[in-house]
């Protein structure tokens, strides 16, 4: 596939068929996705191929984290936004219930212990460069030497036919998941990774243009703008 096609194609599938994926195609995605770029190359990232009963353990304290991330939505707030206040936190707590009450059986949440392929991806804390660890805010800067390896995992996955997802709702209980998975306290659950073969084909996304997030020079600067495109016009 040309690598614009597959930047435009590779979104969220949270639908796999039942057909497995072998060891040796997980082994080449993997393969491909550690040249992900990282802080000093020191490439810190752990990944778990987690098959036994641990899938089981993890899909519940998966759907603990889901609860809560269903009541803010349900509340009209952006889920566990580091600019929450009280008032936001209180209106999500008082959906609650509403989350219960949208239990599926059938649901990704709910059925994330079925999917082919599932992995927890690991950040070792000791070898992130976390530039803003000092910052009076919240802290970013360290992801970024753990995330191009879950995205490279993903565009890998895409090549081979595959598709899947990466979510983080696992970390709202990282203490439980890192029990389950006997991680060391040195290290941070980044990623809960879903791959399979997708049920339905993909698409091609559609997304914010250019102009809207990008300007000159400073933050209120004028939109960054061209008026003529050789690939036409963008989705």
């Amino acid at each position: 596939m040309e690598l614009r096609d597959v930047l435009r194609t590779t979104g969220a599938i949270r639908e796999f068929t039942t057909e497995p994926v072998s060891d040796a195609t997980l082994y080449e995605v993997l393969d491909d996705a550690r040249f992900a770029p990282s802080g000093g190359n020191r490439q810190a990232w752990r990944a778990i191929v987690v098959r036994g009963e641990q899938r089981a353990q993890l899909r519940d304290i998966y759907l603990k984290g889901w609860r809560e991330y269903l009541s803010y939505v349900l509340a009209g707030r952006v889920p566990f936004s580091p600019l929450a206040s009280e008032a936001d936190r209180a209106a999500a707590d008082a959906h609650l219930r509403d989350a219960d009450a949208m239990f599926d059986p059938e649901g990704f949440a709910e059925t994330i212990d079925r999917v082919p392929v599932m992995l927890v991806i690991l950040a070792d804390l000791g070898s992130l460069a976390a530039t803003d660890r000092d910052l009076d805010r919240y802290q970013l800067v360290g992801g970024a030497s753990i995330y191009p390896f879950v995205w490279s995992i993903l565009l890998s996955a895409r090549e081979r036919g595959l598709a899947g997802v990466m979510t983080t709702v696992l970390t709202r209980y990282e203490d439980e998941a890192r029990e389950v998975l006997r991680v060391p306290d040195d290290f941070a659950v980044a990623a809960l990774v879903a791959l399979g073969y997708p049920v339905k084909r993909h698409t091609r996304l559609t997304r914010r243009r250019v102009e809207e997030f990008t300007t000159h020079d400073t933050f209120d600067g004028a939109p960054f703008d061209t008026p003529t495109s050789s690939r036409g016009a963008s989705n």
